[in-house]
């Protein structure tokens, strides 16, 4: 897994795929999903995976909301290598450096629906439980939000 400078015309297209489906099951006014410029942000890192082959095949993003928080965004499995355990690795990844980074807690958004439903089981294996909405968000019947307690901030090291 490496970061993405998101340069590339196969993760610009991967990502638009992305974009693809979030329009294709939620309502315009309830596809949170960022594109491409909104990914490029100071505070967004974006992660890829690639299969032996240099194909890629998954990617995520976490973007810091503050400096206790961070937002899981941009959680995507290519559909041919679906259920092969990228999701979860890419998922441990993003936790992992949100623990790094000194987080308290770590936040999403999905979808309601059922085409979201592996991605909340995905989430709720991993820790994450049901919480208010966060940030610029409110309460929307097509979204679940979500939280992970990494508990108290990770004191920073001297030096």
């Amino acid at each position: 897994m490496v970061i993405d400078d998101l340069a590339g015309p196969e993760i610009a297209e991967f990502l638009a795929g992305h974009l693809t489906d979030m329009h294709a099951q939620s309502p315009p006014d309830s596809v949170h999903a960022l594109d491409l410029a909104a990914l490029r942000a100071p505070e967004v890192t974006v992660w890829t995976v690639r299969d032996g082959s240099g194909v890629l095949v998954g990617c995520g993003a976490l973007k810091e909301l503050d400096p206790a928080g961070g937002e899981i965004k941009s959680m995507r499995t290519a559909p041919h290598v679906r259920g092969r355990g990228i999701a979860a690795g890419v998922l441990e990844h993003l936790v992992a450096t949100g623990r790094e980074r000194g987080y308290r807690t770590l936040s999403l958004e999905t979808g309601s629906m059922e085409f979201f439903a592996p991605a909340r089981r995905l989430y709720a294996r991993h820790g994450f439980v049901p919480c208010p909405p966060f940030g610029d968000y409110t309460e929307d019947p097509n979204s679940v939000f979500m939280r992970l307690d990494l508990g108290e901030r990770a004191a920073t090291p001297a030096g």
